[in-house]
């Protein structure tokens, strides 16, 4: 036992510390802990006393509580750095050459710096907010907004993975939000049919299977593309080599909702198509042989002299 702890004294006296200067440690430590602490159950308190506890007090609630949580640890981290001697010569001595190394960490926190003040314009701002479902980007996978701290978003998808977006990305990127203003969705379900399909026909089974559907709501009475005369309006939307797409427009309450009729009424309008011999498109492919192992005649038809 002896030995032991004459090893961890020789240990700390390289290290230039002392018991004292341990016991300082662990008190920078503690008081780092019980400062984030406070701060988390006074945000915590104001939360939860909020009147309306809605998706933007939510957004600032997480966002500062992470950014708390950072800066404690790196004052934490200073404190400790002056208080251990051999520490404090060391970042002394690095800090000696300010010149070089304030380019070197200007360079390395540059875009550290960028995702925190995205950070801090996406909660000023609210583009969206925590529990808001959204897109970033055209080909983006769409999720929900979980958390938004110093430096990332995590947006939960469909598949209950979590994917982690600097800030600064989503700042500048085009964001697609279902939720700030009104969940309710409008889902466009198309098929494309043969040119000699009944064209009536397959309207009428498309808007009957809709209007079937429990998840189907009724949509705002001002709409761009809707006919206001109808309860599911469908169009033609295109004719292009070889088919006819059909294009409806369904309303849910919700996204999710929305995907999730989509898929139902596709299966239910395909069972109806088929049994009404409606006939789908079939794409149309040409194929163009060339032998270049014969010599191409020339142009006036003559062969070359």
């Amino acid at each position: 036992m002896e030995a032991e702890t004459r090893k961890i004294v020789e240990v700390l006296q390289a290290l230039g510390m002392d018991l004292l200067v341990l016991l300082k440690v662990v008190a920078i430590l503690f008081a780092a802990w019980f400062v984030e602490r406070l701060v988390y159950f006074a945000l915590r308190r104001a939360y939860k006393r909020s009147p309306t506890q809605g998706p933007e007090q939510r957004t600032s609630y997480r966002f500062f509580r992470n950014g708390v949580r950072t800066m404690m640890v790196i004052l934490a981290l200073i404190a400790i750095i002056y208080v251990i001697p051999s520490l404090r010569s060391l970042a002394l001595t690095l800090f000696a050459g300010a010149g070089i190394l304030a380019v070197v960490i200007g360079f390395a926190a540059q875009k550290a710096l960028s995702d925190i003040i995205s950070g801090v314009f996406i909660v000023a701002f609210k583009p969206f907010r925590v529990g808001d479902m959204i897109q970033a980007g055209e080909i983006g996978v769409f999720g929900t907004v979980e958390d938004i701290n110093l430096r990332h978003t995590t947006i939960l998808t469909f598949e209950h993975r979590r994917l982690m977006i600097p800030n600064s990305i989503l700042s500048e990127d085009r964001i697609v939000n279902s939720s700030i203003r009104d969940e309710r969705t409008c889902e466009f379900i198309e098929f494309e049919l043969a040119l000699h399909a009944d064209v009536n026909m397959a309207m009428a089974v498309m808007q009957h299977q809709a209007l079937l559907h429990p998840d189907r709501i009724q949509g705002p009475d001002v709409t761009n593309m809707e006919n206001p005369n109808e309860s599911i309006t469908v169009r033609v939307v295109k004719i292009h080599e070889g088919a006819i797409t059909l294009r409806m427009y369904v309303w849910a309450k919700d996204p999710v909702t929305a995907r999730r009729m989509h898929y139902d009424l596709n299966q239910a309008v395909l069972e109806t198509f088929l049994e009404n011999h409606i006939p789908f498109s079939l794409p149309i492919r040409r194929a163009v042989q060339a032998d270049h192992t014969r010599p191409i005649p020339p142009a006036d038809g003559k062969a070359a002299q």
